[in-house]
């Protein structure tokens, strides 16, 4: 761990830079959305625009990449997205909001692709492992941090918008100048469609309907606590707990998905997460019962990602993991998209409770669809299962493939041992 640290700290003290400024962003734009008198679904196609960028970029950054190279799409994107955020408080429309907004989506996921790609080049195979972990927790921790810089100004003025242009910035100045840009890498083609969904149904629908539930989480969150009349620091708090879910239970549920079935696990861990948003729906007056309904969707849901994509790979050939990789990323940033405009429907239709309705209705229909699909066809034994690492929903397929390799190394190990046992 210290070796990796060694070569890697300032990529990922950059990462977290990027990171902070992603996630002071999303929240600002909810609250500040509040105060510009935006309506509802008005905000929701806002919030799904950044999706729509994202999913564009999944598929343009490469290219680009491999056109220019890795400092220069970084640099050109990085300086796109500190633009783009002092846009907002200068045109508080909500049509140019929106355009910024699958801007910043575009940039953000070439960047995250492009740093992706020099972790990976900083890792070993032995430390691969490591890197995906610290990967992880710079990206939730980052998140985390910046709720709490919503406190530090005014969301109505100008500053708050400032913080991560700057933070953004200066990200740049550690990656740019410590790392040494990696070769053009060449991206695998997507599985289709139908042969993903043939081969695993559960991982597709999963995907889709998560899709749905991460994008309430990161662009709604801060809108649904803004309309229910949350103070500040309230948001700021409760946007926390969906993260500090996913970073106290991932590693417990990927503990247990090493060692029963994982449909069963699926079923258990959505039950949770829709009883969750229905004791947020139905109890969200009082503020500690939102936080414990935001610890539990964001604990089950962000733990789902991975598991879902770990469950899919135990029916996929190791030449097939990384075309399909693709496609799992590509249903759910359909559903990522699609999220957002359902989320804003609901409020409309049922008020604030709407929020935790839609999210309580999809992490439900998983844990059905999960229990169905449990008497369609045997499990694999848990010795031919892979192994599960933890990927963050805002990871690109870079990361993907990381961990890929990495459960593939894992399984050759410990079949090396065994043999030799």
């Amino acid at each position: 761990m210290l070796k990796f640290l060694s070569n890697a700290w300032a990529l990922l003290l950059g990462l977290l830079l990027l990171m902070i400024g992603n996630g002071l962003q999303g929240t600002l734009l909810g609250v500040r959305g509040e105060i510009e008198g935006f309506s509802t679904f008005e905000m929701s196609l806002i919030m799904s625009a950044y999706f729509v960028g994202f999913l564009g970029g999944s598929k343009l950054a490469p290219e680009m990449i491999r056109r220019v190279g890795h400092v220069r799409v970084f640099a050109a994107l990085g300086s796109l997205i500190s633009a783009v955020l002092i846009l907002y408080p200068s045109l508080p429309n909500p049509w140019v909001w929106m355009a910024c907004r699958v801007v910043i989506g575009f940039c953000f996921c070439g960047v995250y692709v492009t740093a992706e790609s020099w972790l990976n080049n900083a890792a070993t195979n032995e430390t691969r492992g490591q890197a995906l972990s610290m990967y992880m927790l710079v990206q939730v921790g980052g998140i985390m941090i910046a709720q709490g810089l919503l406190l530090v100004a005014d969301p109505g003025g100008f500053i708050l918008f400032v913080i991560p242009s700057v933070l953004v910035s200066i990200a740049f100045a550690p990656i740019l100048l410590s790392v040494t840009p990696t070769p053009a890498f060449e991206t695998t083609k997507p599985m289709s469609l139908g042969a993903l969904f043939k081969t695993s149904p559960l991982g597709c629908t999963g995907m889709f309907l998560l899709g749905g539930v991460f994008a309430a989480q990161f662009g709604m969150a801060a809108v649904y606590g803004a309309r229910t009349g949350l103070s500040l620091a309230e948001i700021s708090m409760f946007v926390t707990a969906f993260y500090l879910g996913a970073t106290v239970l991932q590693f417990p549920l990927g503990w247990l998905s090493d060692r029963m079935d994982r449909r069963m696990l699926i079923l258990l861990a959505s039950a949770v997460g829709g009883a969750g948003a229905m004791l947020g729906m139905v109890a969200g007056t009082s503020f500690p019962v939102l936080l414990m309904a935001a610890f539990l969707v964001g604990g089950t849901s962000n733990p789902l990602y991975s598991l879902l994509i770990a469950y899919t790979n135990d029916f996929l050939d190791r030449d097939d993991m990384a075309s399909a990789s693709g496609g799992m990323l590509f249903i759910n940033g359909l559903g990522a998209i699609a999220g957002p405009l359902i989320t804003g429907w609901m409020m409309g239709l049922f008020g604030s409770p709407g929020y935790f309705l839609l999210i309580a209705l999809l992490m439900i229909a998983l844990a059905l669809y999960a229990a169905y699909r449990m008497t369609q066809r045997p499990a694999p034994t848990v010795s031919e299962t892979g192994v599960y690492r933890p990927i963050s929903p805002t990871a690109t397929s870079v990361a993907l493939d990381v961990a890929r390799e990495h459960a593939i190394s894992t399984a050759d190990a410990e079949q090396d041992r065994a043999k030799s046992a």
